[in-house]
């Protein structure tokens, strides 16, 4: 596979030089916009090429596959973390703090994950919690709570920067949580290594009034393979890729499939969005791609697909309530500072109660999201306060980001604050499925 990738590298740069030593390319006025093209175009065809270029292959051979125990917690409702949790919350805060909000601004406009802040992410530990102990990790029960903590954290940062270092511990919790013993022995040791993958779950189709329950992307079975054919939009890390988690229709209904990205019959386009810009956001489509059976997730028996969407769901939930957190507290020494006639604006009456309610919203989110993370870590149903969480977010984080840019007036507008890209960000909360996942 990687002599394909390299191939398709050798092919494409060849391409690329024919264009540059065209005619076309010596018009003044196009020179600039030609530039461009063929900057980006390579760029994009090392990263492939460079993610075509691992290797998955099973480390054991194992009898098995390994379980997350559900977390034991009193039966009294307590929702103050524990030591180890604030520990682990302080950390990315800092990490949030540090390198996420200072390069979020260049990452939004760029639309990509700087590979150092990557790898950063990674060194933090946010994959290897979610790789079982026995596979070389650090995960020995579900941790829900604690992945809604660090995402909760990391969306103070930047929600972009975020998504970008969650989406392969997501990948690396579906593994842990419902793989095969087979798929768990060759993927997931690479996760619990030094360099982890950039890996995703793509659910989201490109059309309207989707719903991740009836899926246009199919998987037809041919013997010991399936056949994927469609289209998955808003794929985090979709550039620089190496393993995609893809949900598909099959004969039995909505499944997800095992991709790496140096398989035949998957291409990639660009689909830079209004909101959530720095997590890389890309298309994936599918054309006779084969898998092998093996790859169906959970093997032929599957897995409770409805429940993947939940979390997943919820980890955007814990990124939006880090960013409306954000936003609170952005405009408080804003509207403290601020003076018009004579005084600061926070005495006016209706700045004070839009900061109040941007409060109260905040932390309806976070207990709302922090339930229903507690009852799924804990093997409870949870699909009822997944849902209302989700509705919480969507509703009031969009209002939360509306009501940063009006306090700033004319200066929310503007991309000397950070406001109007949370307000953008803020957005993509009721419309994303899958990406990642707690």
């Amino acid at each position: 596979m990687a002599n394909f990738a390299q191939e398709m590298m050798r092919s494409g740069l060849k391409v690329l030089g024919k264009f540059a030593q065209s005619k076309f390319t010596d018009d003044p006025a196009r020179r600039k916009a030609s530039e461009k093209v063929i900057f980006e175009a390579t760029r994009a065809g090392f990263k492939l090429a460079a993610a075509a270029s691992r290797t998955f292959a099973p480390k054991s051979k194992a009898d098995k596959a390994e379980r997350p125990a559900a977390t034991r917690r009193a039966d009294l409702f307590d929702l103050k973390p524990t030591e180890e949790q604030a520990m682990i919350r302080e950390e990315m805060r800092k990490f949030a703090a540090d390198l996420l909000r200072p390069a979020a601004q260049k990452a939004d406009h760029e639309c990509a994950t700087p590979a150092e802040l990557f790898a950063q992410s990674a060194g933090l530990g946010t994959v290897l919690m979610s790789v079982p102990e026995a596979l070389g990790g650090a995960s020995s029960e579900r941790s829900l709570v604690t992945q809604a903590l660090i995402a909760e954290a990391l969306g103070h940062g930047d929600m972009g920067l975020g998504a970008a270092c969650l989406a392969p511990a997501g990948v690396a919790a579906a593994l842990a949580e419902w793989g095969t013993a087979d798929q768990q022995s060759r993927y997931l040791p690479a996760f619990a290594g030094e360099n982890p993958p950039a890996a995703s779950i793509a659910v989201t189709e490109p059309r309207v009034l989707f719903d991740p329950f009836l899926l246009k992307t199919t998987a037809r079975r041919e013997g010991n393979e399936y056949v994927l054919d469609g289209a998955k939009s808003m794929v985090p890390l979709a550039a620089q890729g190496e393993l995609f988690l893809v949900a598909a229709q099959d004969d039995r209904g909505p499944a997800v499939f095992i991709v790496e990205s140096s398989t035949p019959g998957l291409t990639l386009e660009a689909e830079p969005g209004m909101g959530v810009r720095a997590a890389g956001m890309g298309r994936l489509i599918f054309k006779g791609l084969r898998v092998p059976a093996a790859n169906r997730l959970g093997g032929d028996e599957g897995f409770p697909y409805a429940d993947m969407i939940h979390r997943s769901r919820l980890a955007w939930c814990a990124l939006a309530v880090g960013t409306g957190q954000a936003v609170l507290d952005y405009v408080i020494p804003y509207v403290n500072d601020r003076e018009a006639f004579g005084e600061p604006i926070s005495h006016r009456q209706a700045v004070a109660f839009a900061i109040s309610n941007i409060a109260i919203e905040v932390e309806g989110m976070r207990l709302l999201t922090w339930r229903a993370a507690t009852r799924a870590e804990r093997g409870d149903n949870f699909a009822r306060e997944a849902a209302l969480a989700r509705k919480a977010c969507a509703e009031h984080g969009m209002r939360i980001g509306s009501d940063g840019v009006q306090l700033l007036g004319g200066h929310g507008y503007t991309k000397e604050h950070p406001v109007e890209r949370w307000y953008r960000d803020l957005r993509a909360v009721g419309i994303l499925e899958g990406g990642l996942l707690l």
